[in-house]
């Protein structure tokens, strides 16, 4: 009963989105306990704690480590959803700076470094986003650089990570800049 409505819930999310989860339906048929406890992990991500701009910039950042298309497209997707300029979207995925804004470069300067391991760049950028958006801000911003890489993580160790894809943010094609993560 409960692989049916989460099969559902599969179907639903393809529909509206586009995008193929068949790694989903790999993990779910393998363990329902297990499917439905990785789902939840995206809820963890306080999403008024931040905002919508920061957010997308620390996901994307830790979408493209993992991946290089699909899962960057629907991170796009949800960022759009989420009421990010597409300008601003397009800035963060080309990795240009200028074009972000200071929310999000603020995001993607902290997201790069901690995965960079560059403290020294690192601490400085965290004491800014705790005086922004405080403590819940920060914790935001690490769950969203964290769960966005869960999903291309868990999608390629399943065998289904074998394409890469052109990103489009509203309408229009965006280039993706694969920069190494040293700050």
């Amino acid at each position: 009963m409960l692989k049916a409505i989460l099969l559902r819930g599969l179907d639903r999310f393809e529909q509206s989105s586009g995008y193929d989860a068949s790694y989903m339906r790999a993990l779910l048929r393998a363990s329902t306990g297990s499917f439905f406890k990785f789902s939840l992990a995206t809820g963890m991500v306080d999403r008024k704690a931040a905002p919508a701009e920061a957010l997308a910039a620390a996901g994307i950042v830790g979408t493209l480590a993992e991946d290089c298309g699909p899962c960057v497209q629907i991170s796009a997707d949800l960022a759009v959803a989420a009421g990010v300029i597409p300008d601003v979207l397009r800035a963060i995925l080309a990795g240009d700076e200028a074009g972000m804004g200071e929310t999000a470069v603020l995001a993607w300067r902290f997201a790069r470094a901690s995965l960079a391991r560059d403290m020294e760049a690192a601490d400085p950028l965290r004491d800014e986003i705790v005086r922004r958006w405080g403590e819940a801000g920060l914790a935001a911003l690490a769950l969203q650089l964290t769960t966005a890489r869960m999903y291309p993580t868990l999608k390629y160790a399943l065998g289904y990570g074998k394409a890469c894809s052109k990103v489009v943010v509203a309408g229009v094609a965006a280039p993706v800049a694969h920069p190494p993560l040293a700050a």
